[in-house]
């Protein structure tokens, strides 16, 4: 028998048999004209009628069901909100910036002097901002809308899916994504990613609704969601736009000139509302305004084909940690068609990974006699391109690439898994769809297991209520079409709680845990370990071999002269200063100084024991910076409002720890990695003529050009204050006092 999706669309909206028994004969569609979108033609009801109600077709649990799930994602997003603090003080830093100064917050500059922007353009941080100016810096102000924006991405996959499948399709997406432990993280995280997520999935919906009727205004708002993305996250907004431009040239239901002439408006869309930015920060003069950080000649355009943008895909990312990953591994982890479900990546997004690929086979065998503009094939296609398209860049990127990055593949396997397993069950009578979703069920299962098992302390007996169950689950959907309703819906019921429950144990661990730091994983403890690092040797305090200590999340100092990283191995014991080099061990975040100067990193390796300063949290202060002492406060703070900066220091992040815990600016000398030429030692030291900068505080970043090129200026200024003014100690920290010269032009020591 031809299937209903072999010849035809749906007409209505909601499959007009979905989770009942399948058709008798399939309904006709005429060639043209294109299908109406769903609703159109019905009288239109009242507004708050419909956001009551919903759509007169669906079924009365339909609404009171998506509002009930964007409630319970915004609540469980919400949930011990305030334990990540700053999350990444980085950009908190410069949310507390854009708050005080409108210049600031257009440029995305770190500090409120606008010394230098962080390495992004700035409209991830531009809601966070004004909620900082609106509620003051707290760490609900800065989140807050990072919740939002997780419950708005729900609700975009929902809509998109549930208007040309069912309700229930667009329920079991919007579950599948708020449940992605890498989503829970980082729907609560100040990271840029939030949004990027949320414009990609808007992206995608509004493709999807152009295939519908053709509109050019669909397009048109395409490529302004994208555009907004580019300013958001540069060159990782245009991932998708090969797969969407390809599936909307061929399947939309239009001529194809006129499809053509589409796509050109997009662009012009894309352009100007990404572009508009930065046209006005490249003619705007460079001596009045910040340095764009991350790029070596002050050029927000060399930053997105450089830093941000080819960088990450070859690996040459010059005045950064360096990339050069390649198919053995290295410092961002191991490449390969496989990377989505190694050790360090697999946790955070690849539960649901397997049954979207199955599904998005099953949903384009299912659709292959269908007409060119069929819209089921249509949105599996944008849906699953998008899906590929990122997954395949991802996986052999050689560039700086982190476990949180993955949060932009959520929507994708959230909307083909939604998609697919309710095509499939309207179609369960034939015998190949009841085995795909059997196979489905079980590979699912399978795979949850593997993951579980990666960390087999952590809720043992999980892993075999997810095998057996699903197992059970896909022994019921081989024989679907033999059983009553009620036991083929309990079959499928299983399939499910079998197929989330460990992606839902990871995700309420990750809420229920604070994240701190520039790298952040979801779930428990040693569930994801980033990359092999690379070797330095016994004594050596330097880092020119690679990391000694991996790439952990949260630091606490406590002890020993360690470096300790949960689930890692053992570094090199002597470590020195880290003076030009990666001080105390491995890639941590946050420090707390509790002891003798050991630093723990969560999913770490042990790094280099004996380390001398630290005055950042790890590689100087390199992902997250120094813990402030309150002597150290009240130092900076006195005669504050009689500065520019209140203090300058290498590195972005440990510039940021001194400038949230003063509210006070201070000047990130070298940017993020401290290896951008800003400022120069020239520009430096007109800074200090003119009483701009009260303090210098020693230590941070790399101290030098990096282990991937870049300027030493940082070194330059560094060797300058020591030689030339007052040191004064505080507790473990210390400072330079730039108004007091020291006689003989000496160290001050």
């Amino acid at each position: 028998m031809t299937t209903h999706y072999e010849q035809s669309t749906y007409q209505g909206g909601a499959a007009p048999h979905a989770w009942g028994p399948p058709p008798t004969a399939p309904p006709q569609t005429p060639a043209t004209p294109p299908a109406p979108a769903p609703g159109a033609g019905e009288p239109q009801q009242p507004l708050t009628r419909r956001l009551r109600r919903g759509r007169p077709e669906d079924p009365r649990w339909a609404r009171p069901a998506f509002l009930g799930l964007l409630l319970a994602t915004g609540l469980l997003y919400m949930y011990n909100l305030s334990a990540s603090g700053y999350a990444n003080s980085f950009y908190s830093a410069a949310l507390q910036a854009g708050s005080k100064s409108w210049k600031a917050f257009f440029f995305g500059s770190l500090d409120a002097g606008n010394a230098i922007t962080v390495d992004k353009p700035p409209a991830s941080l531009w809601p966070m901002a004004l909620s900082v100016r609106i509620f003051g810096l707290n760490s609900w102000a800065i989140l807050v809308p990072e919740v939002v924006m997780g419950v708005l991405t729900v609700a975009v996959v929902y809509a998109a899916v549930r208007r040309r499948f069912s309700p229930a399709a667009g329920l079991i997406a919007g579950a599948v994504l708020a449940l992605t432990p890498v989503a829970a993280l980082m729907f609560r995280f100040n990271n840029p990613d939030a949004l990027l997520a949320l414009l990609m999935a808007l992206t995608v919906y509004f493709v999807v609704r152009g295939l519908e009727d053709g509109r050019t205004k669909w397009l048109v708002w395409a490529g302004v969601a994208v555009g907004f993305a580019f300013l958001t996250k540069t060159l990782q907004a245009f991932l998708i736009l090969p797969a969407l431009a390809l599936v909307y040239g061929v399947c939309a239901p239009v001529k194809l000139r006129k499809r053509l002439a589409q796509l050109g408006l997009a662009t012009v869309a894309l352009v100007v509302s990404g572009g508009w930015w930065v046209a006005i920060v490249e003619l705007w003069p460079a001596a009045s305004r910040p340095y764009i950080g991350g790029s070596q000649n002050n050029s927000f355009l060399e930053l997105t084909f450089g830093y941000n943008g080819l960088g990450r895909i070859n690996g040459d990312e010059t005045g950064s940690v360096g990339g050069g990953a390649g198919g053995n591994g290295g410092r961002w982890g191991a490449t390969g068609w496989d990377r989505m479900f190694n050790s360090e990546i697999g946790s955070q997004i690849s539960w649901l990974l397997p049954a979207a690929l199955i599904l998005l086979v099953a949903g384009l065998v299912l659709t292959r006699k269908a007409g060119r503009t069929d819209l089921v094939r249509g949105s599996f296609l944008a849906w699953g391109g998008s899906l590929l398209m990122t997954a395949v860049i991802f996986s052999y990127m050689a560039g700086i690439f982190h476990q949180y990055y993955t949060v932009a593949l959520a929507p994708y396997i959230a909307a083909l898994v939604g998609m697919g397993v309710t095509v499939l069950w309207e179609e369960r009578s034939r015998t190949w769809a009841s085995l795909t979703l059997a196979a489905t069920a079980t590979a699912t299962a399978a795979w949850g297991y593997v993951l579980l098992n990666r960390t087999p302390d952590y809720l043992p007996w999980l892993k075999w209520l997810v095998l057996v169950g699903g197992l059970v689950s896909a022994l019921g959907l081989i024989f679907v079409a033999r059983l009553g309703r009620q036991l083929a819906l309990a079959a499928v019921g299983l399939g499910f709680v079998a197929a989330l429950a460990g992606p839902t144990a990871y995700t309420l661990t990750t809420v229920n845990q604070g994240h701190i730091g520039s790298i952040v994983t979801a779930g428990p403890a040693g569930a994801s370990s980033m990359g092999r690092g690379g070797r330095g040797g016994p004594g050596g305090g330097g880092m020119r071999g690679g990391f000694g200590g991996g790439m952990p999340g949260q630091n606490q100092q406590q002890g020993n002269g360690t470096t300790q990283g949960q689930n890692g191995r053992q570094g090199f014991p002597g470590g020195g200063n880290g003076t030009g080099g990666f001080p105390g061990g491995g890639m941590p975040g946050q420090n707390q100084q509790q002891g003798n100067g050991s630093t723990q990193g969560q999913n770490g390796r042990q790094g280099f024991p004996g380390g001398g300063r630290t005055g950042g949290g790890g590689i100087g202060g390199l992902l997250n910076g120094a813990n402030v002492s309150s002597a150290a406060k009240t130092l900076l703070e006195k005669d504050a409002s009689k500065y520019t900066w209140v203090a300058a220091s290498i590195g972005s992040q440990n510039a940021a720890s001194y400038q949230l815990a003063t509210g006070d600016a201070v000047m990130a000398i070298g940017g993020f990695n401290g290896s951008d030429p800003s400022p120069t030692l020239a520009q430096f030291q007109k800074y200090v003529a003119e009483g701009k900068i009260h303090y210098f505080i020693s230590g941070g970043g790399f101290g030098g050009g990096g282990s991937n090129g870049g300027s030493n200026v940082s070194s330059q200024i560094s060797s300058w204050v020591q030689q030339n003014f007052k040191k004064v100690t505080v507790g473990s920290a210390t400072f330079y006092d730039l108004t007091q010269k020291t006689s003989g032009g000496s160290n001050g020591s």
